[in-house]
Protein backbone atom coordinates (compact mmCIF):
# COMPACT_ATOMS: atom_id res chain seq x y z
CA UNK A 1 0.00 0.00 0.00
CA UNK A 2 1.45 3.42 -0.59
CA UNK A 3 2.46 6.15 1.10
CA UNK A 4 0.55 9.08 1.53
CA UNK A 5 2.33 12.49 1.40
CA UNK A 6 -0.06 15.90 2.88
CA UNK A 7 0.62 19.32 2.89
CA UNK A 8 -1.79 22.09 4.49
CA UNK A 9 -1.89 25.19 3.19
CA UNK A 10 -3.34 28.21 5.00
CA UNK A 11 -2.39 30.49 2.66
CA UNK A 12 0.19 32.41 4.41
CA UNK A 13 4.17 32.75 2.65
CA UNK A 14 5.30 29.38 4.95
CA UNK A 15 3.21 26.93 4.13
CA UNK A 16 2.89 27.90 0.16
CA UNK A 17 6.86 28.63 0.61
CA UNK A 18 7.27 25.00 1.97
CA UNK A 19 4.60 23.39 -0.67
CA UNK A 20 7.33 25.02 -3.63
CA UNK A 21 10.26 23.90 -1.75
CA UNK A 22 9.15 20.19 -1.18
CA UNK A 23 8.33 20.25 -5.35
CA UNK A 24 11.14 21.19 -6.01
CA UNK A 25 13.31 19.04 -3.48
CA UNK A 26 11.12 16.11 -3.80
CA UNK A 27 9.43 15.74 -7.12
CA UNK A 28 9.47 12.00 -6.99
CA UNK A 29 6.75 12.40 -3.71
CA UNK A 30 2.85 12.75 -4.82
CA UNK A 31 1.97 15.27 -2.09
CA UNK A 32 -1.57 16.14 -1.58
CA UNK A 33 -2.44 19.82 -0.76
CA UNK A 34 -4.95 20.73 0.89
CA UNK A 35 -6.62 23.62 2.71
CA UNK A 36 -9.32 23.95 5.14
CA UNK A 37 -11.77 26.64 4.87
CA UNK A 38 -13.71 28.63 7.10
CA UNK A 39 -15.73 30.61 5.22
CA UNK A 40 -14.56 32.97 6.66
CA UNK A 41 -11.03 34.16 4.14
CA UNK A 42 -10.08 37.07 2.79
CA UNK A 43 -10.58 37.20 -1.32
CA UNK A 44 -6.98 37.31 -1.30
CA UNK A 45 -6.37 34.25 0.03
CA UNK A 46 -8.35 32.86 -2.81
CA UNK A 47 -6.23 34.14 -5.02
CA UNK A 48 -3.27 33.52 -3.96
CA UNK A 49 -4.38 29.31 -3.62
CA UNK A 50 -4.78 29.85 -7.51
CA UNK A 51 -1.47 31.25 -7.80
CA UNK A 52 0.22 28.81 -6.08
CA UNK A 53 -1.86 26.41 -7.92
CA UNK A 54 -0.44 27.06 -11.35
CA UNK A 55 3.10 26.73 -9.88
CA UNK A 56 2.51 23.22 -8.43
CA UNK A 57 0.58 22.04 -11.82
CA UNK A 58 -2.13 20.37 -9.55
CA UNK A 59 -5.41 21.32 -7.15
CA UNK A 60 -5.32 22.14 -3.74
CA UNK A 61 -7.96 20.27 -2.29
CA UNK A 62 -10.62 22.15 -0.33
CA UNK A 63 -11.62 20.73 3.14
CA UNK A 64 -14.82 22.52 3.91
CA UNK A 65 -15.62 21.65 7.53
CA UNK A 66 -19.44 19.62 8.38
CA UNK A 67 -20.17 22.61 10.17
CA UNK A 68 -19.65 26.51 9.27
CA UNK A 69 -18.47 29.08 11.46
CA UNK A 70 -22.13 30.75 12.17
CA UNK A 71 -23.11 27.35 13.43
CA UNK A 72 -20.24 26.86 15.66
CA UNK A 73 -20.76 30.80 17.20
CA UNK A 74 -24.68 29.75 17.61
CA UNK A 75 -23.46 25.93 19.81
CA UNK A 76 -20.85 28.30 21.76
CA UNK A 77 -23.46 30.51 22.93
CA UNK A 78 -22.62 33.31 19.99
CA UNK A 79 -19.68 33.84 21.85
CA UNK A 80 -16.74 35.16 19.81
CA UNK A 81 -13.11 32.64 19.32
CA UNK A 82 -10.65 34.17 21.37
CA UNK A 83 -6.92 33.17 22.74
CA UNK A 84 -8.77 31.74 25.52
CA UNK A 85 -10.81 29.67 23.57
CA UNK A 86 -9.73 29.22 20.43
CA UNK A 87 -13.19 27.02 19.24
CA UNK A 88 -12.44 28.33 15.51
CA UNK A 89 -9.07 26.30 15.47
CA UNK A 90 -10.16 23.18 16.96
CA UNK A 91 -13.69 22.96 15.00
CA UNK A 92 -13.21 24.71 11.59
CA UNK A 93 -9.45 23.96 11.03
CA UNK A 94 -7.95 20.44 13.36
CA UNK A 95 -11.41 18.53 12.74
CA UNK A 96 -12.17 19.07 9.67
CA UNK A 97 -8.13 17.59 8.48
CA UNK A 98 -8.84 14.86 11.04
CA UNK A 99 -12.11 13.85 9.41
CA UNK A 100 -9.74 13.64 5.84
CA UNK A 101 -6.99 11.60 6.93
CA UNK A 102 -9.20 8.73 9.53
CA UNK A 103 -10.17 6.59 6.79
CA UNK A 104 -6.56 6.56 5.12
CA UNK A 105 -5.04 5.99 8.73
CA UNK A 106 -8.00 3.02 9.90
CA UNK A 107 -7.56 1.42 6.47
CA UNK A 108 -3.64 1.00 7.03
CA UNK A 109 -1.91 3.62 5.01
CA UNK A 110 0.86 5.41 6.25
CA UNK A 111 0.79 9.43 6.01
CA UNK A 112 3.44 11.84 6.35
CA UNK A 113 2.51 15.53 7.13
CA UNK A 114 4.90 18.27 6.44
CA UNK A 115 4.52 21.38 8.50
CA UNK A 116 6.10 24.99 7.93
CA UNK A 117 8.02 25.73 11.08
CA UNK A 118 10.55 27.22 10.11
CA UNK A 119 14.52 26.64 11.39
CA UNK A 120 14.42 30.01 13.45
CA UNK A 121 11.65 29.06 15.13
CA UNK A 122 12.56 27.13 17.84
CA UNK A 123 9.45 27.78 20.15
CA UNK A 124 6.98 26.27 18.27
CA UNK A 125 5.88 22.52 17.93
CA UNK A 126 4.67 20.91 15.16
CA UNK A 127 1.09 18.67 15.16
CA UNK A 128 0.88 16.47 18.21
CA UNK A 129 0.16 12.76 15.86
CA UNK A 130 -2.25 10.54 17.58
CA UNK A 131 -1.47 7.75 15.24
CA UNK A 132 1.27 5.53 14.82
CA UNK A 133 -0.03 5.83 10.80
CA UNK A 134 0.52 9.63 11.08
CA UNK A 135 4.24 11.13 11.12
CA UNK A 136 5.10 14.77 10.92
CA UNK A 137 7.74 16.12 9.26
CA UNK A 138 9.23 19.81 9.06
CA UNK A 139 11.27 20.24 6.13
CA UNK A 140 12.39 23.83 6.86
CA UNK A 141 13.94 23.18 10.24
CA UNK A 142 15.58 19.72 8.82
CA UNK A 143 17.08 21.84 5.85
CA UNK A 144 18.17 25.55 7.96
CA UNK A 145 15.68 27.56 6.49
CA UNK A 146 14.60 30.62 7.93
CA UNK A 147 11.85 33.59 7.67
CA UNK A 148 14.39 34.83 4.82
CA UNK A 149 14.58 31.73 3.31
CA UNK A 150 11.43 31.11 3.02
CA UNK A 151 11.08 34.86 1.00
CA UNK A 152 13.73 33.93 -0.99
CA UNK A 153 11.61 30.80 -2.41
CA UNK A 154 8.71 32.50 -2.80
CA UNK A 155 10.81 35.02 -4.65
CA UNK A 156 12.72 33.08 -6.97
CA UNK A 157 10.11 30.45 -7.91
CA UNK A 158 7.84 33.20 -9.22
CA UNK A 159 5.19 32.55 -7.01
CA UNK A 160 5.16 35.70 -4.49
CA UNK A 161 3.06 36.81 -1.72
CA UNK A 162 -0.62 37.27 -0.91
CA UNK A 163 -1.87 40.50 -2.00
CA UNK A 164 -3.29 40.71 1.73
CA UNK A 165 0.55 41.58 3.05
CA UNK A 166 0.02 45.00 1.53
CA UNK A 167 -1.92 45.80 4.33
CA UNK A 168 -1.92 42.80 6.96
CA UNK A 169 0.74 40.64 8.84
CA UNK A 170 -1.17 37.37 9.22
CA UNK A 171 -3.55 34.87 7.00
CA UNK A 172 -6.47 32.83 7.93
CA UNK A 173 -9.96 33.99 8.91
CA UNK A 174 -10.53 37.40 7.91
CA UNK A 175 -11.92 37.97 11.40
CA UNK A 176 -8.49 36.89 12.97
CA UNK A 177 -9.36 38.26 16.55
CA UNK A 178 -4.92 38.28 17.01
CA UNK A 179 -5.07 40.89 14.53
CA UNK A 180 -3.57 44.17 15.29
CA UNK A 181 -5.71 46.94 15.66
CA UNK A 182 -4.34 48.49 12.93
CA UNK A 183 -5.17 45.88 10.72
CA UNK A 184 -8.78 46.11 11.90
CA UNK A 185 -8.38 49.81 10.73
CA UNK A 186 -7.12 48.44 7.64
CA UNK A 187 -9.76 45.82 7.02
CA UNK A 188 -12.43 48.42 7.30
CA UNK A 189 -10.36 50.11 5.08
CA UNK A 190 -9.90 47.18 2.68
CA UNK A 191 -13.13 45.61 3.23
CA UNK A 192 -15.79 47.54 4.53
CA UNK A 193 -18.16 44.73 4.18
CA UNK A 194 -16.51 42.15 6.06
CA UNK A 195 -15.66 44.85 8.97
CA UNK A 196 -19.19 45.49 8.95
CA UNK A 197 -19.85 41.68 9.53
CA UNK A 198 -17.53 41.67 12.47
CA UNK A 199 -19.69 44.44 14.08
CA UNK A 200 -22.49 42.80 14.01
CA UNK A 201 -20.86 38.97 15.29
CA UNK A 202 -19.30 41.40 18.08
CA UNK A 203 -22.58 43.17 18.90
CA UNK A 204 -24.45 39.61 18.89
CA UNK A 205 -22.05 38.37 21.36
CA UNK A 206 -22.13 41.17 23.63
CA UNK A 207 -25.56 40.54 23.65
CA UNK A 208 -24.89 37.18 24.66
CA UNK A 209 -22.85 37.90 28.03
CA UNK A 210 -19.76 37.40 25.81
CA UNK A 211 -16.68 38.48 27.59
CA UNK A 212 -14.38 39.27 24.60
CA UNK A 213 -14.50 41.53 22.18
CA UNK A 214 -12.94 40.52 18.47
CA UNK A 215 -9.99 43.61 19.46
CA UNK A 216 -8.12 42.67 23.03
CA UNK A 217 -10.57 45.02 25.37
CA UNK A 218 -12.23 47.89 22.53
CA UNK A 219 -15.38 46.94 21.10
CA UNK A 220 -15.03 47.47 16.91
CA UNK A 221 -17.37 50.21 17.06
CA UNK A 222 -14.91 52.15 19.65
CA UNK A 223 -11.89 51.44 17.70
CA UNK A 224 -13.36 52.67 14.31
CA UNK A 225 -14.19 56.64 15.84
CA UNK A 226 -12.36 58.61 13.56
CA UNK A 227 -9.68 60.16 16.63
CA UNK A 228 -8.98 56.43 18.13
CA UNK A 229 -7.93 55.73 13.86
CA UNK A 230 -5.71 58.54 13.74
CA UNK A 231 -4.31 57.46 17.22
CA UNK A 232 -3.80 53.75 16.07
CA UNK A 233 -2.56 54.90 13.19
CA UNK A 234 -0.29 57.71 14.28
CA UNK A 235 0.98 54.54 17.41
CA UNK A 236 1.52 51.96 14.73
CA UNK A 237 3.85 54.24 12.59
CA UNK A 238 5.77 55.06 15.78
CA UNK A 239 6.41 52.14 17.05
CA UNK A 240 7.04 50.74 13.40
CA UNK A 241 10.21 53.40 13.08
CA UNK A 242 11.63 52.40 16.57
CA UNK A 243 11.60 48.64 15.68
CA UNK A 244 13.17 49.40 12.01
CA UNK A 245 15.93 51.58 14.15
CA UNK A 246 16.57 48.81 16.18
CA UNK A 247 17.70 46.29 13.87
CA UNK A 248 20.69 45.74 12.22
CA UNK A 249 21.41 46.61 9.13
CA UNK A 250 22.53 44.21 6.80
CA UNK A 251 23.32 45.37 2.93
CA UNK A 252 23.43 41.83 1.50
CA UNK A 253 19.76 41.15 2.80
CA UNK A 254 17.19 44.43 2.72
CA UNK A 255 15.05 44.57 5.55
CA UNK A 256 12.05 41.93 5.27
CA UNK A 257 9.05 43.59 3.64
CA UNK A 258 6.85 41.77 5.66
CA UNK A 259 6.01 41.61 9.61
CA UNK A 260 6.56 38.35 11.30
CA UNK A 261 3.48 36.82 12.73
CA UNK A 262 5.35 37.37 16.69
CA UNK A 263 6.44 40.86 15.75
CA UNK A 264 4.10 42.14 17.18
CA UNK A 265 3.89 46.02 19.11
CA UNK A 266 2.09 45.87 22.32
CA UNK A 267 0.50 43.86 24.58
CA UNK A 268 -2.81 44.72 23.43
CA UNK A 269 -2.04 43.50 19.99
CA UNK A 270 -2.13 39.75 20.15
CA UNK A 271 0.52 37.66 19.29
CA UNK A 272 0.77 34.14 19.12
CA UNK A 273 -1.85 33.58 16.44
CA UNK A 274 -2.49 29.67 15.62
CA UNK A 275 -0.23 27.51 13.99
CA UNK A 276 -2.83 25.87 11.61
CA UNK A 277 -4.25 28.85 10.36
CA UNK A 278 -1.70 31.76 9.70
CA UNK A 279 1.63 29.46 8.85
Amino acid sequence: MADRHVLGISGGKDSAALAVFVRQAHPELDVEYFFTDTGKELPEVYEFLGRLEGFLGKPILRLNPRRDFDFWLREYGHFLPSAQTRWCTKQLKLKPFEQWIRPMLTSGEKVTSYVAIRSDEEFREGYVSKSENLSVRLPFRESGIDKRGVMDILESSGVGLPKYYDWRSRSGCTFCFFQQKIEWVRLRDRHPEAFEEAKQLEKNALDHGSPFTWSHGEPLTDLEKPARVIQIVSDHERRRQRDLGARPVNPLRPVDRVEDIDEIYGEDEGGGACLVCHK
